[in-house]
């Protein structure tokens, strides 16, 4: 099973930048996009053959989850139950007879820390809530957080910034000790390979990133992980897609 996450920073306007045949290149089973802005799905992507799930923001042009696989899940259900987060269209849980994949949009702590309560709430909640599943999870999208100094290219310079504070780092180790595997660190060891990168300053072009995507699974699937990568040649967002090939 082929399986694609990427922040699309927009769906409308990724439309305009060959998204259509970016999601063809993919040939992927399941496709999960994080901060798609939008309730309104194209017809072109309508088309492509994919069963297609939309969580959207109440607020509009901000936020929301998509999913769209070829596999057709038990069940779908959407949120945490919690008006907070879920107003904010943040997890969409596909369910499978052997696992569950979600899709999951991390609130950022927000310039000037102003929303590190709300997102430190959230992963807690949202810890509480995968952890009551009855089968092993396949997590995958925009975590907003660089985990290591590795993930990060100027740690030094981000200490207590949003995505690399202390709290959100440590829980970061937390959710995993209980059981979680970052899959692209079973395959890359070392540092300088990032998901997104500021439009600003050419940082992109420089490769002055931060590594905030993941596909996390339960310890259970690990040995069922083929591949995980990140697709940084491809364009269109501010994110670099990220891929897991799982059995």
């Amino acid at each position: 099973m082929r399986l694609i996450s990427w922040n699309v920073n927009g769906l409308k306007a990724i439309m305009s930048k060959g998204f259509i045949d970016i999601i063809k290149s993919f040939n992927a089973d399941i496709l999960m996009f994080q901060e798609i802005k939008t309730d309104v799905i194209p017809l072109d992507l309508q088309s492509l053959g994919y069963e297609i799930y939309v969580f959207p923001a109440k607020r509009k042009g901000y936020s929301g989850t998509m999913t769209m696989t070829r596999i057709h899940p038990i069940s779908v259900s959407y949120g945490l139950g919690k008006e907070e987060y879920d107003s904010e269209g943040r997890v969409i849980i596909l369910e499978y007879p052997e696992y569950y994949v979600i899709n999951t949009y991390f609130p950022n702590a927000g310039e000037g820390l102003k929303r590190l309560d709300f997102k430190l709430s959230f992963n807690r909640d949202f810890e509480k809530f995968v952890t009551s599943l009855k089968k092993p999870c396949i997590i995958c999208g925009d975590f907003n957080v660089a985990h290591q100094e590795i993930d990060i290219a100027r740690p030094k310079d981000n200490v207590n910034h949003a995505g690399f504070t202390p709290q959100e780092r440590e829980w970061f180790s937390h959710f995993l000790s209980l059981g979680f595997v970052d899959t692209y660190r079973m395959f890359v060891k070392e540092g300088g390979h990032y998901s997104w990168w500021s439009y600003r300053f050419h940082a992109r072009e420089k490769n002055i990133g931060w590594r905030i995507d993941y596909c996390v699974v339960s310890e259970s699937l690990k040995d069922r992980v083929i591949k995980a990568d990140i697709l940084e040649k491809v364009m269109g967002s501010d994110h670099a897609p990220i891929l897991l090939e799982i059995q």
